[in-house]
């Protein structure tokens, strides 16, 4: 410790004498721009409000990481470690700051928010990281040029900014910068500003909101100005009027588009996989899923594969009643059976009066308490379940709460369950989300498998497709999965999501103008 501490001492008599040019007066200001994150929550701010979908992503894991690096370095190393500040005698008193910290030097706070933010954007964007990393280098290296910092401490403030950043992927992992893989498919024609697509918005969804003065189907109307849109509203039928739509793209020869949450992409996929036509997907719900893993968060990134007449096929999973009664079930997400089901009842019936979020917070407390095992045949075994979860391909990461797929035509189904016959299950799987020990277990299990049987569905009363909740239809269910089955528009290469934006905000600007006027 001796030969580090002595070390540091002549680092630090170095930069005190040193003159970099042009480093003042930008590193103190930076220095106390930092003061408390408000440097960083400005950042986040702005990549949220300029930036799109991955963009709010980045900016939220980047202050999750900053909370948990400034817990830790602040609140327990600090207090464990109590190290002086430098002596400020060879520091000009021009770099010095007006107020002199009085905690512990080591480790660098400063520098451990601001390699946490840096590292938790980049680990949700490289391309927003590396726009973020130099603001974070400056600062960490204007701890040692206002005198406050030895260079360990900032280093060791780097470690534990990096650390945490890093340990939040043990509870939510971040989405692949790549999409999913899935077979290229040439056949889905090139459609110049949206010619011969005919595009159906559910207003009911969760994104179906206005932006800039407006409204989602306006701001389609910009990207595609040759596409028929549709709009769905809070009294008209979802389904009949996207049976119409399907009739309209068909006979113009084109392409069918929807604007909804991962339900009302399920629906269309069903339908367009039935019509034979292709399937424009636009985020338009809370969480979109699908259009997440095939690649198309942003409008942007679908109107242009629609120009391009760029598409993959994908897989699409469905369940058949083996009782001779009623049609298959198709989805392209997820089919769940168990409590889940339940949840989604429970907060449907509450998120009008508290809200999406904090209604499934309230209705998994009260499945969690009051919810029972079923019982039911997996592929001609009785098992005893408190939930039973299959997948459109396999979900990852492994052994843990599906969060993306790396592949959407692997023609496998992604089966998981919560065993009901183990003591204490529900109390066991908590603890193990809790502690980021899902995958090893007992009460959880996963397999992969092409086919799945379900019989001895007597007891249960619903069933959830893509999260949409429908009454059990048969006493037995066989999944299976069909390959290739739904032609989705989807960018060739992915596409710059700031560029992106700034040519849509200038196609706007004269729609927002008007709208401004006309008021």
């Amino acid at each position: 410790m001796r030969h580090i501490s002595e070390l540091d001492r002549r680092l630090f008599a170095r930069v005190a004498a040193g003159r970099l040019r042009g480093a003042h007066p930008t590193l103190p200001r930076l220095s106390r721009a930092a003061d408390h994150g408000r440097l960083w929550f400005g950042t986040a701010g702005v990549l949220a409000a300029v930036g799109g979908r991955t963009a709010r992503r980045a900016a939220l894991r980047g202050v999750g990481s900053l909370a948990a690096a400034s817990l830790a370095s602040n609140l327990v190393v600090k207090w464990t470690v109590d190290r002086r500040r430098p002596v400020l005698d060879s520091v000009p008193l021009v770099r010095r700051l007006r107020k002199q910290p009085w905690t512990s030097s080591f480790p660098s706070g400063h520098s451990a928010s601001a390699a946490a933010f840096a590292t938790g954007v980049a680990l949700e964007s490289s391309r927003y990281g590396m726009l973020v990393a130099p603001l974070a280098a400056a600062v960490a290296a204007s701890r040692v040029y206002v005198g406050v910092h030895y260079p360990s401490d900032v280093l060791a403030g780097l470690a534990i900014g990096v650390g945490a950043a890093v340990f939040s992927c043990r509870y939510w992992p971040p989405r692949p910068e790549i999409p999913a893989q899935a077979r290229p498919r040439v056949s889905a024609p090139a459609l110049p500003k949206g010619g011969g697509l005919v595009l159906l918005v559910n207003q009911r969804a969760g994104a179906a909101s206005a932006a800039g003065g407006l409204s989602v189907a306006d701001q389609l109307r910009v990207l595609l100005p040759a596409a028929e849109i549709l709009e769905c509203g809070p009294e008209d039928h979802f389904l009949t009027l996207l049976q119409q739509a399907g009739r309209r793209a068909a006979e113009r020869a084109g392409a069918l588009g929807i604007c909804g949450g991962d339900g009302s992409v399920s629906a269309a996929a069903t339908l367009a996989a039935e019509r034979g036509l292709p399937l424009a997907v636009f985020a338009g719900g809370t969480l979109d899923h699908f259009a997440l893993d095939v690649g198309v968060p942003a409008f942007e990134d679908t109107a242009h594969a629609v120009t391009e007449g760029d598409a993959v096929a994908v897989d699409l999973a469905r369940a058949t009643p083996l009782t001779g009664e009623g049609e298959s079930q198709h989805f392209v997400n997820t089919f769940s059976i168990g409590f889940y089901p339940e949840l989604v009842r429970i907060r449907e019936s509450l998120q009008d009066r508290l809200g999406k979020w904090p209604a499934a917070a309230v209705a998994l407390t009260r499945v969690l308490r009051t919810a029972e095992p079923m019982e039911i045949e997996v592929n001609g075994h009785k098992r005893r379940l408190w939930v039973l979860f299959v997948g459109n391909g396999g979900y990852s990461p492994d052994g843990f709460a599906p969060a993306y797929r790396d592949q959407l035509d692997d023609g496998l189904l992604d089966v998981r369950a919560i065993d009901g016959d183990q003591r204490l299950a529900r109390t066991r799987l908590l603890i193990a989300a809790l502690t980021g020990t899902l995958g090893r277990s007992h009460v959880y299990s996963t397999s992969r498998m092409r086919t799945l049987r379900l019989s001895g569905l007597d007891d249960v009363n619903s069933l959830a497709y893509d999260g949409e909740v429908t009454a059990a239809p048969a006493d037995a269910l066989l999944l299976d999965k069909r390959p290739g089955a739904l032609t989705v528009y989807r960018p060739a290469e992915p596409q710059n999501e700031l560029l992106q934006r700034a040519r849509t905000a200038a196609a706007q600007a004269p729609h927002w103008w008007r709208s401004v006027l006309r008021k």
